[in-house]
């Protein structure tokens, strides 16, 4: 594992300063009959000429920690874009195999050694269950190499002549096994001669234009991941570890995420942070707090994500004191996802559908009647000092007034120490 000083030239070039936020757009691949059959997806703070393994990797990263809508919603197989030299890295045990295509730029030059080394990067990539998706480049002699993994080609429209687009998909059939995809296509013209050549992928303006998601990505500060990193790296407590989590919202959030994706390959509720590292193990989590380096926002701490640790923080002191009824890492949970639906912008339970939450802390947040929506309930009122509110929750709990003042005043100068 590389600490962030020893990572490679070009993430660490980038590590200052890199994206603050992302913009993510999609672009369908339709088939003849103009029905969506999968989306690739891009990364419009970059230009074609910037991409870099760092700008790759926050689209990769970013796209598996969404929500679920409108991402993964669908189902449909997702293209991503990497430069050859993204195509290694750990990364890629976070990504969903099943679902990701890995589309592959042809090489500068087409040097033969940086050839043969990108075919093991492909293979491996294989080997892990990705489907590859490689430039019409591919059919060239030099890229013999390359030719068995492919599943589709790429063919980009606009630098072939008409008629030889024939020939072309002529020699991807006879070459590879795969199925070329025409990108680029913006005119009738173009889409009949592919058609007329054997092509049943499309994808151009012609059909429809990148749709802009505007994705709401909880980005952890560069500090809290760095933080995390270095505990991890130093075996450090798992009472530590736990800590430095709940210090940032969009980190423990972040990892819930993570840790139910296809990547992952985890199965099972989750009933507090301290599991969900334990499932994740101190390697894995540490691979992943060190490529949220490359791609944390520098902003200092929002202020929904501040709300939402003080919620959380208060509602897990409560609970403490009340351990026959209550789970202290559960309540905690509980608080600090609270507010997941503001923080996304988007509705609460479809958010949480997508984080593998036990029962209890699922019915918490959604449901009145939900073991700790009492907890909850008696956070929000103490936050909005709401006395109504107050008096209806606090007749439900057993706590006396001076435990709930304490729990609340030490969850603010939790909170407050923490920025």
């Amino acid at each position: 594992m590389q600490a962030p000083s020893e990572l490679p030239g070009e993430l660490q070039r980038e590590l200052q300063g890199f994206l603050d936020t992302i913009s993510i757009a999609r672009q369908p691949i339709v088939d003849a009959q103009r029905t969506i059959v999968a989306y690739e997806l891009f990364n419009l703070n970059r230009a074609v000429h910037e991409h870099s393994s760092s700008s790759d990797l926050s689209v990769a990263l970013n796209a598996v920690a969404q929500s679920g809508a409108p991402l993964w919603a669908s189902h449909h197989d997702l293209f991503l874009n990497t430069v050859p030299q993204g195509l290694v890295g750990d990364h890629w045990d976070f990504l969903p195999a099943k679902h990701i295509v890995v589309k592959v730029r042809h090489l500068p030059g087409h040097d033969a050694q940086a050839i043969a080394d990108t075919a093991v990067a492909l293979a491996n990539l294989k080997q892990r269950g990705f489907r590859l998706c490689l430039h019409h480049t591919v059919v060239a002699p030099a890229y013999k190499a390359w030719q068995p993994f492919a599943d589709f080609v790429n063919i980009e429209t606009p630098t072939v002549k008409p008629e030889q687009l024939g020939p072309l998909v002529a020699a991807i059939r006879a070459r590879t096994t795969a199925q070329p995809i025409a990108q680029k296509v913006e005119r009738a013209d173009q889409f009949e001669t592919l058609q007329s050549a054997g092509v049943k992928m499309f994808q151009g303006f012609w059909f429809s234009k990148p749709e802009v998601l505007h994705p709401k990505v909880l980005s952890p500060g560069q500090v809290s991941a760095l933080g995390l990193f270095n505990l991890l790296r130093a075996q450090a407590p798992i009472e530590e570890v736990e800590e430095a989590l709940k210090k940032d919202a969009a980190l423990g959030v972040n990892l819930l995420r993570i840790i139910n994706s296809a990547g992952v390959g985890l199965n099972r509720s989750v009933t507090s942070l301290r599991q969900a590292v334990m499932l994740m193990g101190y390697k894995r989590l540490a691979r992943w707090s060190a490529m949220l380096l490359t791609t944390s926002a520098q902003g200092s701490v929002s202020l929904l994500s501040s709300a939402a640790v003080v919620r959380a923080r208060m509602m897990e002191l409560l609970a403490l004191h009340d351990v026959d009824n209550f789970d202290s890492e559960s309540a905690f949970l509980v608080g600090l996802l609270s507010l997941l639906d503001r923080m996304l912008g988007t509705e609460l339970r479809p958010a949480l559908e997508q984080l593998s939450l036990d029962k209890d802390v699922m019915e918490s947040l959604l449901e009145p009647a939900g073991k700790y929506a009492g907890l909850l309930a008696l956070a929000i009122a103490c936050e909005a000092e709401d006395d109504e509110a107050f008096n209806a929750a606090f007749g439900r709990l057993g706590y006396s007034l001076r435990q709930i003042n304490m729990a609340h005043m030490e969850a603010l100068a939790w909170s407050d120490a923490l920025q």
